[in-house]
C-alpha cells in the first residue's frame, strides 16, 4: 500500500507539472506595446502618489510653522521691568495643619504666576534675631510631603514634552562628550539637547533651542542663555526666584538688582486709596505685604528702621481694597486683590517708560 501511495503522489505531481507547460498551439505572443503602456501608467500613478505625499508633508510643515509663529512673541518685544513681592513667613502660622500650610504656599505661588511676578522675598517679621523662618517656610525634611495637594502653576517655563518652545529649562547630564563639544542637557524632551558649553553635571540651565533642527537627528542643539532672556528678549514670563530676608530692611538692602528697587509699594488698610494712585515709571518694582498684625508690625519690629510712620519707608503706601467688608484680609487674599488693582497702573507706567 505504501508503494502504491508513492506512485500515486508521483503521478499527480507529474500531471501538475505538465499543466504548467503549454503545448505549442497554446502559446501566446506578449503584447510588448500594451505591457509597456501598463508599466508607464503604473509609474505615472506612483509619481502622482509620491508628489501628493510630498505636497501634504510641505503643507503640514507650513501649518506647524505658522502655528509656532502665532504662539511666539515678537523678538524685541521683551519686558524690561520686573515686579517683586515681599511677605512675612509668619503668614503660615495662620494655617492649622501641614496640609493647609502647603496649600497656602501653593495659593501664593499661583497668584504670583498669574500676575507675572519675577521675585518673591520671604522676610522675618520678628526681626533679625528670630531663626524660625527657614524651618517654618522650608522644612528641612518632608518639605514636599503634601505637594500633591498643590494646583500646578502651568506657567510658560513649565513646557510639556512635545510642546514647541524657543526656550526650555534643563539639567546638565553626567554624560561624556567628544573634545570641543558641549554638555548634554535633559530639557524634558524626547531627545537630549547638546549645548554650546561644557558645564558641571547637575547644574540647572536655561537653554535656547536652535530653530533649524534635522528631524532625524538623535539630539537637539541649543545655546545656554541667561534665565532673564526669555523675559527681556521674547517677552515670556519665565517664573520667579525666591530669596529669604532676615528682616524687612534686608528686603531692600539685599536686592539682587544692581540699581535696587526704584519703586516700592507698601500695602495697608491705613494707606491712601489705590483708586487715586498714580504709579511712576520704574525698572524694578517691589510690593510689600504684612502678616497677621499688618505691615506696621514688621516695620516696628525691624531694628534697622527707626521710623514711627511706616508710610515713610515706601514710595507709595496704598489701601488696595478700599471699603473692605471684612475686618481682616488674609495675605494670600491681599496678594490677589493688590496685584489685580495695581496691574493696569503698572502696565501704564511701563508704557510711559518705553516711550521715554
Amino acid at each position: 500500500m505504501a508503494g502504491l501511495l508513492k506512485i500515486a503522489i508521483h503521478l499527480k505531481n507529474c500531471a501538475c507539472t505538465q499543466k504548467l507547460i503549454p503545448t505549442p498551439g497554446e502559446e501566446k505572443k506578449i503584447d510588448w506595446r500594451k505591457w509597456k503602456q501598463e508599466k508607464k501608467e503604473e509609474k505615472k500613478k506612483w509619481k502622482e502618489i509620491k508628489l501628493l505625499r510630498k505636497l501634504e508633508k510641505k503643507r503640514m510643515q507650513e501649518v506647524m510653522e505658522k502655528k509656532k509663529e502665532d504662539m511666539e512673541p515678537m523678538e524685541g518685544k521683551g519686558r524690561p521691568y520686573t515686579v517683586s513681592i515681599a511677605l512675612p513667613g509668619s503668614i503660615l502660622n495662620n494655617a492649622q495643619s501641614p496640609e493647609l500650610r502647603t496649600y497656602l504656599a501653593g495659593q501664593i505661588a499661583r497668584a504670583c504666576a498669574i500676575f507675572n511676578v519675577d521675585e518673591i522675598v520671604v522676610f522675618d517679621e520678628q526681626g533679625e534675631d528670630s531663626k524660625y523662618l527657614r524651618k517654618s517656610f522650608f522644612p528641612k525634611h518632608q518639605d514636599l510631603q503634601f505637594a500633591g495637594l498643590l494646583n500646578p502653576l502651568d506657567s510658560p517655563h513649565h513646557v510639556r514634552i512635545d510642546e514647541e518652545s524657543d526656550y526650555r529649562e534643563g539639567v546638565v547630564l553626567s554624560r561624556p562628550t567628544k573634545p570641543g563639544r558641549g554638555s548634554f542637557v535633559n530639557c524634558g524632551m524626547r531627545k537630549e539637547v547638546q549645548i554650546d558649553k561644557q558645564l558641571e553635571p547637575g547644574l540647572r540651565v536655561t537653554v535656547r533651542l536652535e530653530k533649524q533642527q534635522h528631524p532625524d537627528s538623535k539630539m537637539r542643539k541649543g545655546t545656554v542663555v541667561s534665565s532673564h532672556q526669555p523675559r527681556t528678549v521674547s517677552g515670556l514670563y519665565w517664573g520667579y526666584s525666591v530669596r529669604l530676608a532676615s528682616c524687612l530692611s534686608a528686603v531692600f538692602a539685599e536686592c539682587p538688582f544692581k540699581e535696587g528697587y526704584d519703586l516700592s509699594i507698601g500695602t495697608s488698610e491705613r494707606g491712601a486709596s489705590v483708586d487715586q494712585a498714580v504709579v511712576p515709571s520704574f525698572s524694578h518694582a517691589l510690593i510689600v505685604f504684612g502678616g497677621l498684625q499688618g505691615l506696621e508690625a514688621g516695620v516696628e519690629a525691624d531694628p534697622n528702621l527707626e521710623v514711627s510712620d511706616p508710610s515713610t519707608v515706601f514710595d507709595l503706601y496704598l489701601d488696595t481694597c478700599p471699603g473692605q467688608g471684612s475686618r481682616t484680609i488674609r495675605t494670600e487674599e491681599a496678594i490677589l486683590i493688590s496685584l489685580s488693582a495695581l496691574r493696569p497702573r503698572i502696565e501704564e507706567a511701563a508704557k510711559k517708560n518705553r516711550s521715554n
